[in-house]
């Protein structure tokens, strides 16, 4: 079974893109999803997580998501910190899931895939792309967040350009290009691989 990548930056449509290809039969690991409840259930993550930014971190043993985004949002290194605890975790558990899956291919969607070296795992990474300002919109409508918090995350994040540069395959959801005919094509393509 083939081990496929789809990225995308921040607003860019990898979500309903992987959506389409569940349509299709093909099952996604969603890794923020997986991420977030990591967070919660991996009593090493937890732990790591209280140690290396405070028990404020979990409010009634859950995850306090804005404490800890106002955090590594707005300093580098932590968000540095946080995605080494949490990648080594998230890329097992997804390795996981994809040897228990039963399709000619599955797909991993995540934001990170070339920034957290997720790729040496992967046969093929697809990549979404979408104009900047467009990505932005669908962010701030999305997560109900400022303009100013959307380019800080979106700073985080590998230049699309480079990142696309990086991709096997590419699908461009601009609200004029038609994402699933770009989808169908690509299946297709995969399983003949």
């Amino acid at each position: 079974m083939l081990k496929i990548g789809l990225t995308g930056g921040i607003g860019s449509g990898k979500t309903t893109v992987a959506k389409v290809f569940e349509t299709l039969g093909i099952p996604v690991y969603y890794a923020d999803a997986a991420t977030k409840r990591l967070m919660q259930t991996n009593a090493g993550l937890k732990e790591a997580i209280r140690k290396n930014f405070g028990e404020a971190s979990f409010k009634n043993d859950k995850l306090d998501t804005k404490y800890l985004a106002d955090i590594v949002f707005n300093d580098t290194e932590k968000l540095s910190l946080l995605n080494a605890l949490t990648h080594p975790v998230v890329i097992d558990d997804a390795m996981q899931w994809m040897l228990q899956q039963q399709a000619p291919y599955a797909i991993k969607e995540a934001a990170l895939i070339f920034e957290a070296g997720i790729e040496q795992y992967l046969d093929y990474v697809i990549g979404v792309q979408a104009p900047l300002a467009l990505r932005m919109e669908r962010v701030i409508q999305r997560d109900k967040v400022s303009m100013r918090e959307v380019q800080k995350r979106n700073a985080q994040q590998m230049d699309e350009a480079a990142k696309m540069k990086r991709c096997n395959f590419i699908i461009t959801n601009d609200e004029e290009s038609l994402v699933v005919p770009q989808v169908l094509a690509i299946h297709e393509k995969l399983l003949q691989l």
